[in-house]
């Protein structure tokens, strides 16, 4: 692990705890900062090395009623602010996020452990977000014309109205942007629970958006846990849908808990997400994306390519190159620049990336890379290569989400195509030829919501962000996300010339088929 002199990060990192953490972090509800109604609270830890960070506010139910009135309250305004006046306050908001872009890239990698040169660039992703939406939001509304014999139809969107946010704890301030940025541009008001075990960087989105003039009440921030806070703004009757990112399992206790509620929800989900490499692939291309994806971001990412599926006749070869690549991944304090994987979020987690090391080799497989524990502090996990697998190991189906690659080796495209299905997961795939016949073919067979071809994920917001089986519900990116925050509504205006059938008047009546359905 490398050893870091003091960096001006480090400088930055004591002034804010200093000046933004020792007071501990608050609820925003109606535009105020706010205790837990039972003053309760919890402590987060940085997991360099695990020491306390800040004290949090513990939210419960009485805190999520509360903020969930004060969005209901806010919506029966916000909904009638003009897309334009939105439009301004959405650039406002990117505007102060870039201007504190420093601040949230320095917070972030001392509240998840993720390495400062990826969180500048996810900070500036969060104005990104912003902007795209605000550009948007006056359009949301739009509907088309759709005439037919004797009438004119023509649709429109309107907001559902107060929804809850559950963001995660990997990337929390760039994930929270992706879906507070189109709720606010479709005119919903939001309440916001983030990850206990990264609760930092919301307050300051949630400082942002207050300072750029969102009105009172449109976007509250209630901090807690999932069995409290989060289980009671999933049951609230206030809330009408239900965006949440995160592990599958909370997922479909989040549909549970909604059910009552007929809750509208959104999930992005987990992920086992395979790159498909084969002979004729321009491998020093492949080689860069393979190991890109799955060690960035500490390998802690929903689209992380953790099954690399490498055809039999390159399979040694370019696992070994893999794994001298792994072996070089500069490891250390995520706020050194040079740094690449940082610290693993929480020691629960670590312990569970590390479970899978004895679980690999009692599989069957090798550790050809990595496979430890790096150092007596912190969250610490070196990258880590795992081969010889096969698909129906533990470590070819579980997500492990961590800095571990499992790669395993194929014959030929159709088996290539069953190893690369055969797991629960459908969020997203890669596929590396120089075959553009068998990379359409491929592409359209691979059961995920996104697919790259000959790239890493590179993500163009308008496009859909999402995945198929036990991966989502819902897609993200573009008019996708209005789909969700707005209900599509449809309006019919009889030209005149319609006779409606008369009932009651003796003899047959004449019905058109058109009247009979619904």
């Amino acid at each position: 692990m490398t050893q870091t002199a003091s960096t001006p990060n480090h400088a930055l990192a004591t002034q804010l705890r200093e000046s933004r953490l020792k007071a501990g972090l608050r609820h925003f509800i109606g535009g105020e900062w706010v205790d837990s109604q039972g003053g309760e609270t919890f402590q987060t830890h940085t997991p360099t090395d695990n020491s306390p960070l800040a004290t949090v506010a513990s939210g419960d139910a009485r805190d999520i009623d509360r903020a969930a009135r004060a969005a209901h309250d806010a919506f029966q305004t916000w909904r009638e602010v003009s897309g334009a006046e939105r439009r301004k306050i959405l650039h406002k908001i990117a505007d102060l996020i870039e201007v504190r872009a420093q601040d949230i890239a320095v917070l972030e990698s001392i509240d998840t452990g993720q390495a400062i040169r990826f969180m500048k660039s996810a900070a500036v992703r969060g104005a990104e977000n912003f902007r795209f939406y605000a550009d948007r939001a006056p359009g949301a509304a739009d509907g088309q014309s759709l005439p037919a014999p004797g009438f004119l139809n023509y649709t429109l969107r309107q907001p559902i109205g107060p929804v809850g946010v559950i963001t995660p704890w990997n990337t929390p301030f760039m994930l929270s942007t992706w879906k507070i940025a189109p709720a606010l541009a479709a005119g919903c008001t939001v309440v916001h629970k983030p990850a206990e075990w990264s609760p930092v960087t919301a307050t300051l989105l949630a400082e942002i958006m207050d300072e750029a003039g969102i009105p009172q009440g449109v976007v509250n921030l209630v901090h807690g846990f999932g069995e409290t806070a989060g289980r009671a703004l999933t049951e609230h009757p206030l809330i009408k849908a239900i965006a949440f990112v995160g592990e599958t399992v909370t997922g479909s206790h989040i549909m549970r808990q909604g059910a009552d509620t007929l809750k509208r929800v959104h999930f992005e989900l987990g992920g086992k997400n395979p790159v498909v490499v084969f002979e004729d692939a321009d491998l020093e291309g492949a080689l860069d994306a393979v190991v890109f994806m799955i060690y960035s971001l500490n390998g802690e990412r929903c689209t992380s390519s953790s099954r690399v599926l490498i055809q039999e006749g390159i399979y040694d070869e370019f696992t070994a190159r893999i794994a001298e690549r792994a072996r070089n991944i500069r490891v250390g304090d995520p706020l050194d620049p040079n740094t690449e994987v940082g610290p693993l979020i929480h020691p629960r987690h670590c312990e569970k990336v590390l479970s899978y090391f004895d679980r690999a080799r009692e599989e069957g497989a090798t550790v050809a890379a990595g496979g430890e524990r790096i150092g007596t502090e912190g969250n610490y996990v070196s990258p880590t290569l795992l081969t010889g697998a096969r698909n129906e190991m533990r470590i070819s189906q579980e997500e492990i989400f961590g800095p571990v690659l499992t790669a395993i080796p194929f014959r030929d495209e159709a088996e290539a195509l069953a190893l690369a299905n055969d797991v629960k997961y459908g969020l997203a795939g890669y596929l590396w030829t120089r075959d553009l016949t068998r990379a359409h073919r491929f592409a359209q067979a691979l059961e995920a919501g996104m697919v790259w071809v000959n790239s890493e994920n590179v993500r163009h917001l308008p496009t859909p962000f999402g995945g198929m089986k036990a991966s989502g519900i819902g897609r993200d990116g573009g008019d996708y996300s209005f789909d969700f925050y707005m209900e599509t509504k449809n309006i019919a205006i009889s030209l005149g010339t319609h006779k409606t059938a008369r009932l009651g008047v003796g003899g047959p009546a004449k019905v058109d088929k058109s009247e009979v359905e619904g």
